[in-house]
């Protein structure tokens, strides 16, 4: 090539730019992909969701009943949304309220187990929009989440591998589009939600200053674990609480290149182990951290599930 010819990306122009950029959509979203990493997604996300239903169902007619804590009516008053639903909204007695949560928990064990996981996880999904829309005082980060997780399991084939479904067709699980689509619609959700997170957290003057972290630990009514004697070491809480900010702020743009990826997800566990630790959250730490575990690819998958084989076979 000589000095005054064009390079090949100049010589293509704008159509060429284009042709690259709708090539690379397309391979992001819709190249097969291994369900592996989704069903692995699918029992943490079941198990989670069957203990939220179960403590709804400790106590079904205060939450959700007609008589509850909050009455339908006062619900519709205070979020003024035409378009809130929810199957609470449709009984008045408590026994129906302990049988429709009774039938999400149903739904959720199943979707542990890969049982109709289809069936399950769509069920699983309204009973839990359900919950939230009738009950929006005691909705949390868990149930955000929990959403979250549950609607890629309802968009892709979370139970063709460590499914009763699976074992019950004998069937050998293939790549699939479904798959990549749903990990993907969980990966892009997951780095809009930490995005957003952070960029919240840069306009509090405690996260710039290094004492945000020191406020939850020092908040009585929602820790889990005293750790007051971290008051003796501000250094320490100031560059825990900086560390968290900016790999809030970050995840998005460095949890996708393969050399920055494994320190991200690295760092996802003592960020949510520590916010359930010091504020009495352990649920919600824990469904962020499965949420994380879509960006594994199902290779690591693998080579945790044979080496835990033949260590199974070497002590049999």
């Amino acid at each position: 090539m000589t000095a005054s010819s064009p390079s090949p990306s100049t010589a293509r122009g704008p159509r060429g730019w284009c042709a690259e950029w709708l090539a690379g959509w397309n391979a992001f979203w819709f190249t097969p992909a291994d369900p592996l990493p989704l069903a692995v997604i699918r029992i943490c996300t079941g198990a989670l969701l069957a203990w939220s239903a179960f403590v709804w169902l400790l106590d079904a007619p205060a939450f959700f009943g007609g008589d509850g804590w909050l009455r339908p009516a006062d619900v519709w008053r205070m979020n003024d949304q035409p378009w809130q639903w929810s199957w609470y909204f449709c009984i008045s007695t408590a026994a129906a309220a302990r049988l429709l949560t009774a039938g999400l928990l149903v739904a959720a064990v199943c979707l542990t187990l890969g049982l109709a996981t289809p069936l399950a996880a769509l069920v699983s999904l309204a009973g839990l929009v359900s919950a939230a829309n009738r009950t929006p005082l005691t909705t949390f980060g868990l149930d955000d989440t929990l959403g979250m997780l549950l609607v890629p399991l309802v968009v892709g084939p979370a139970g063709a591998v460590l499914s009763l479904d699976a074992l019950l067709g004998r069937r050998a699980p293939q790549p699939s589009v479904r798959a990549n689509i749903a990990l993907r619609l969980l990966q892009v959700h997951l780095c809009v939600v930490y995005f957003f997170s952070g960029c919240g957290k840069l306009l509090g003057a405690s996260w710039w200053e290094g004492t945000a972290l020191w406020g939850a630990i020092a908040n009585v009514q929602y820790r889990t674990l005293d750790l007051t004697g971290l008051a003796r070491h501000p250094l320490v809480v100031n560059a825990l609480t900086l560390a968290t900010l900016w790999w809030e702020v970050g995840y998005a743009a460095l949890v996708w290149p393969r050399l920055t990826r494994p320190l991200v997800l690295a760092m996802a566990a003592p960020v949510h182990l520590g916010i359930g630790l010091a504020m009495g959250m352990m649920e919600f730490g824990l469904a962020m951290l499965v949420a994380n575990l879509a960006f594994i690819p199902a290779d690591a998958y693998r080579a945790v599930f044979l080496r835990s084989s033949s260590t199974s076979e070497r002590l049999a």
